[in-house]
């Protein structure tokens, strides 16, 4: 018999997530109802997944769960928020009780380690697709945005480049890599991490901040745009993995896909050169690496250039997920 959709509730989600004491009403009711915490702004942030569009349809559901909510999560990352609640959509063709449980488990994994609470949601019939909301907080006037760049501000980046772009690749069959690689890079592919502290202890030292979810390239531009400048950056300076770097090494072809390539969920954000000391701090004080890659400059667009000065070009074509032709 088809699990119906309070069945599906019940089993897989009710009791999935931590609960919060800010949540006064959660599943099971017409709507949630949250106590938010005084004086702090709150912050939403929605993304959808769809099968064959940005993920393979025989992606273990565990991943999907993990990803769907990582994607979002990032996205609060990128203001500076802390997360607390979240809501989700999912649309299914079937109700099998092996997915739902690996789903849900991926999805309360990280839930947890973040301290979110399913407050609600929605489940009905139809190709998969998943719809994650989430809700955090931060104190009024804190919020890191996009704008605020300014010439000779530092522009740094969290992890490591080009990581996901590559494990797509081999997701797909394009490319070739011994098994502990495959699993380095598809694991980066399919299991983002958010860099949520990371973004709460950039408060009052980034001027601007965005998580890459199309590439470098692509996501710098949205803060250069929104400051009116540019960017200058230094190649070399790209961080990568020894995964992605022995790949490259081996085929140079790939070596655009540090600037092109999405999925990575980092941070990339800019401050003023005097806060270089405080950055790296705070690296170590997070475990998290942070590297300066180039400066913000007055002039329009982004320039990339090789160690010797000279500029370099990128020949590959800008990111897309999963299907390319979608």
């Amino acid at each position: 018999m088809p699990l119906s959709e309070f069945d599906i509730i019940t089993r897989y989600f009710a009791q999935a997530t931590p609960g919060r004491e800010d949540v006064v009403l959660g599943i099971g009711d017409d709507a949630a109802l949250i106590d938010p915490p005084a004086g702090q702004q709150l912050v939403v942030a929605i993304d959808t997944l769809v099968a064959g569009v940005h993920f393979p349809l025989d992606t273990d559901p565990y991943d999907i769960g993990w990803k769907a909510l990582a994607v979002n999560l990032s996205d609060l990352a990128a203001m500076g928020a802390q997360s607390a609640w979240l809501t989700l959509a999912l649309t299914l063709e079937q109700g099998d009780d092996h997915w739902l449980a690996a789903f849900s488990r991926g999805l309360a994994d990280l839930a947890g380690q973040y301290g979110l609470q399913l407050v609600g949601g929605d489940t009905t019939r139809g190709p998969l697709t998943v719809t994650v909301q989430v809700a955090g907080y931060l104190p009024s006037g804190q919020a890191l945005t996009r704008e605020g760049a300014a010439p000779d501000d530092e522009i740094w980046v969290s992890g490591t480049l080009g990581d996901a772009a590559l494990g797509l690749r081999i997701a797909q069959g394009q490319l070739q890599a011994d098994d502990s690689v495959k699993a380095t890079l598809c694991r980066r592919l399919n299991r983002p991490q958010p860099r949520l502290p990371l973004g709460i202890a950039l408060r009052g030292i980034a001027s601007s901040c965005i998580d890459i979810s199309d590439g470098l390239l692509a996501d710098l531009g949205h803060l250069c745009a929104a400051a009116d400048c540019g960017a200058g950056l230094q190649y070399a300076d790209l961080p990568l993995s020894s995964a992605a770097h022995d790949l490259i090494a081996a085929d140079p072809a790939l070596g655009d896909l540090p600037l092109i390539g999405g999925d990575d969920y980092e941070l990339c954000f800019t401050a003023p050169a005097k806060r270089h000391g405080d950055i790296q701090a705070l690296a170590a004080q997070l475990a998290c690496p942070l590297t300066c890659i180039g400066r913000i400059e007055a002039e329009p667009g982004i320039r990339c250039f090789e160690e010797d000065g000279r500029p370099r070009p990128v020949t590959g074509q800008g990111y897309r997920h999963f299907n390319e032709s979608n």
